[in-house]
């Protein structure tokens, strides 16, 4: 009866506490701030890392910018040689964060396996590693990811994820699939999320994504499955996004939600 009581007495909102609450929120939002990383050259544009953070200066997203003009002018698969790699670093000021650099890998002509990745499209890894680690993966064949020596404990790894061989590439590590994404059930890839590893610690984050998909200027997210635990401490995503913004002409590849 008291808390009846003393709810019937609350003074009902006026518009002018009303517009303060907007006011506020709308202070809270613009506290938000965007940390870019230095632009790199791709195509006939550009690329660069955007971090961004809340009002309270937490980290709330991790993205990867490109401008509409990055697809034009890529290079095409010559002298056996498909794959082209740049490299971006993080925003120098701003918080830090699991990121350490990205890269983006142009796979002119994809890549294994044959009926699922092997159509033109870009592998976004976002690495928790630093360069100079990273290019020190070595492995002796691609089936190498099939060793017990490469295989992540089941904390590592998302629920229905699975390393299988064939995935493991020197400089980067073994990639970690999903057997029930559309593109393993007889759909066409379009964008589709993999963890990576090497020595059993999760080393890298990879949104994957179209040529074709991308031209075609997707809004598109999804949910990101998550492992019980991570080998190096931080927030990490519980989802990633691939979009295109008419307004500025550009793409944004986002892991977002950040844990």
């Amino acid at each position: 009866m008291m808390g009846m009581h003393a709810l019937s007495k609350s003074p009902p909102l006026t518009l002018a506490m009303v517009a303060i609450m907007a006011m506020a929120s709308g202070w809270a939002q613009a506290k938000e701030t965007v940390y870019e990383g230095k632009p790199v050259r791709i195509g006939q544009g550009q690329a660069h890392t955007v971090v961004r953070t809340d009002a309270s200066g937490k980290p709330i997203s991790i993205s990867l910018v490109f401008t509409e003009t990055a697809l034009k002018g890529l290079p095409a698969a010559a002298g056996g040689r498909s794959d082209f790699t740049y490299q971006l670093g993080m925003p120098r000021k701003g918080p830090r964060t699991v990121v350490d650099h990205v890269v983006i890998d142009w796979e002119s002509a994809g890549h294994p396996p044959p009926k699922v990745y092997d159509v033109p499209h870009f592998d976004f890894h976002f690495y928790l590693v630093k360069p100079s680690e990273r290019m020190k993966v070595a492995f002796k064949n691609e089936g190498e990811s099939g060793d017990p020596s490469q295989q992540p404990s089941a904390e590592l790894l998302p629920a229905g994820y699975i390393v299988p061989p064939g995935t493991a590439v020197p400089g980067m590590g073994v990639h970690a699939v999903n057997p029930h994404a559309p593109e393993f059930q007889g759909q066409p890839f379009t964008a589709t999320f993999i963890y990576g590893y090497h020595d059993k610690k999760l080393t890298f984050l990879e949104p994957m994504a179209t040529l074709s998909f991308l031209e075609s200027q997707p809004t598109f997210s999804a949910p990101i499955p998550r492992p019980a635990s991570y080998s190096k401490p931080g927030s990490y995503p519980s989802s990633y996004s691939v979009k295109y913004d008419q307004a500025s002409k550009s793409y944004e590849v986002t892991l977002a939600d950040l844990q």
